[in-house]
């Protein structure tokens, strides 16, 4: 199925595969992304948040300060567009909050609330907050890579990469890169490197 980006912030692809092109935006460049249905000259505009299920909101209810990020990509390079979710506590402080409820993947083709039939792991080497997701592909492999900016503590952010295996993702905990709370950037091209819509 075709996936292309409208600029480094919008993917359009067939997200729930009925034959329609929807837009994913992710305006921050930090993972809050939304995707946008057209049908019969209406939109409906599904946040990431709305991709957790009952009980993974109920088990994050009781904790303060959280926060869900999700990137679209195809990590299984089948074709479809997938969603790595997260949801996880917000630091307060220098000190890494140790709370993320949700880490997983939803491979596509996703239902309008972005949930799935068939989902798997991120394997994580920690859980702390995570500060933006986005997907890349930057060897054109067809299989997207999850780039991780993760809270490293004492006001500083780490980065990592995450790649299919087996059933879901896998983290690695070699860090790319570290920044300042207030330093870290998405990735230059955003997801202009899964190539430019030709109508763009």
């Amino acid at each position: 199925m075709a996936i292309c980006a409208v600029d480094s912030k919008s993917l359009r692809a067939d997200v729930d595969a009925d034959g329609q092109l929807d837009e994913i935006h992710d305006q921050g460049r930090d993972g809050t992304s939304s995707v946008v249905f057209r049908r019969d000259g209406h939109r409906t505009t599904v946040g990431v948040g709305e991709a957790r299920g009952f009980w993974q909101k109920l088990r994050g209810a009781p904790r303060e300060h959280m926060a869900t990020r999700g990137t679209f990509g195809d990590f299984d390079g089948d074709g479809y567009l997938d969603l790595a979710l997260f949801y996880s506590q917000r630091d307060v402080g220098d000190s890494t909050q140790d709370s993320m409820v949700v880490h997983e993947v939803h491979y596509g083709p996703l239902a309008r609330d972005l949930s799935s039939d068939r989902t798997g792991p991120i394997r994580m080497g920690g859980s702390a907050f995570v500060f933006a997701v986005r997907a890349t592909d930057t060897d054109h492999d067809g299989r997207a890579e999850l780039q991780i900016v993760q809270s490293g503590g004492d006001g500083t952010t780490d980065r990592h990469i995450g790649r299919q295996d087996g059933g879901g993702l896998s983290v690695s905990d070699d860090e790319t890169g570290s920044d300042g709370w207030s330093g870290w950037s998405g990735p230059k091209l955003g997801w202009l490197d899964f190539g430019a819509c030709a109508d763009r």
